[in-house]
């Protein structure tokens, strides 16, 4: 009979979780709290928790110390300073050794009582597991707006490649985050880089809790810097786009010429209309400095490729 106990015991399926915390000492307890009660509610699998301690400047490292002291099913790595979120999760999924991983946050926003659902459609064949967010609660109009133009226009410009409104929470299986650990791109946008693998996922509705405390940081020019990573590494057409223009610009360029020339053939007058033609001009300009600037965009990405510089670097693991 132990002998049959430990053959079941080694057989269970391991889970890893990877929590990216930056100044979360308001919510780092209650976070391993929740976890905790959800690990043993989960008894048939392994659960290990690798928070990512992302070069925070509040007591979150010293909380975290106390709570893998308490339960060894929490690791730290502690990063050498903010490497963002996509930074941590890259971290995390670069020592990962499970049959699965979930990607959170620790703010808990991403409630851990959801990750059992995400485990029953994982044990039903689905290899990315990711959650749909339904409602934002404790989210200001502007950075709601800001997520909902961003997956309107991530999904026309990826031909939806980046389902609208998916999370970073999600539970992915080891094939899956092995792919995209394997990928050594600099400009990581790791729900990208999922749903790009086109492994079998399914998105599961979810609401988004507010913060257990604390305040965000995910301000809106950090999260509109995103969105242009996002968009600009995942879709050309943006660069197809100043191809288009130039020949459609190009064109009522030479319409307008041969009707202004005509026009002044027939009626012997000089070309008139000046501020139209300034007006237009201006537009015109406008237009292409924008063209300029998406170019520009582009070539700032090749320009973090080309250096080379990890997507992070590890100050001290601890728990290991």
């Amino acid at each position: 009979m132990e002998d049959l106990e430990v053959m079941d015991t080694s057989a269970k399926k391991r889970i890893a979780l990877v929590v990216p915390a930056y100044n979360e000492e308001d919510s780092i307890d209650e976070l391993a709290r929740r976890l905790t009660i959800m690990f043993d509610t989960e008894s048939a699998y392994d659960f290990e928790c690798i928070v990512i301690e992302n070069g925070s400047v509040d007591s979150t490292m010293e909380k975290l110390e106390a709570i893998t002291a308490a339960d060894a099913r929490f690791k730290v790595l502690q990063l050498a300073r903010n490497f963002r979120m996509d930074g941590g999760l890259t971290a995390g999924l670069s020592v990962v050794d499970a049959d699965a991983c979930i990607l959170m946050a620790a703010d808990l926003q991403d409630p851990p009582e959801f990750i059992p659902n995400f485990i029953r459609k994982w044990e039903e064949g689905y290899e990315n597991v990711y959650g749909v967010v339904t409602k934002r609660t404790g989210t200001g109009p502007l950075r709601t707006f800001n997520s909902k133009a961003f997956y309107w226009l991530a999904g026309k410009l990826t031909e939806d490649r980046i389902p609208r409104n998916a999370s970073d929470f999600r539970l992915i299986d080891r094939k899956v985050y092995e792919a995209v650990r394997a990928m050594e791109e600099r400009n990581r946008f790791v729900r990208g880089l999922v749903s790009w693998t086109g492994f079998k996922s399914i998105g599961l509705p979810m609401v988004r809790e507010a913060r257990f405390a604390g305040v965000s940081n995910a301000h809106s020019l950090k999260v509109l810097d995103l969105a242009f990573k996002g968009i600009f590494a995942h879709s050309y057409v943006p660069l197809r786009l100043i191809t288009i223009t130039g020949f459609v610009m190009t064109f009522v360029a030479a319409i307008s010429l041969v009707v202004l020339t005509v026009k002044a053939l027939a009626f012997s007058v000089p070309f008139n209309g000046f501020g139209t033609l300034i007006g237009i001009m201006l537009v015109g300009f406008g237009v292409l400095t924008l063209l300029v600037g998406v170019v520009g965009e582009y070539v700032g990405l090749i320009y973090e490729e080309v250096k080379q510089r990890p997507n992070y670097i590890i100050s001290r693991k601890i728990g290991w």
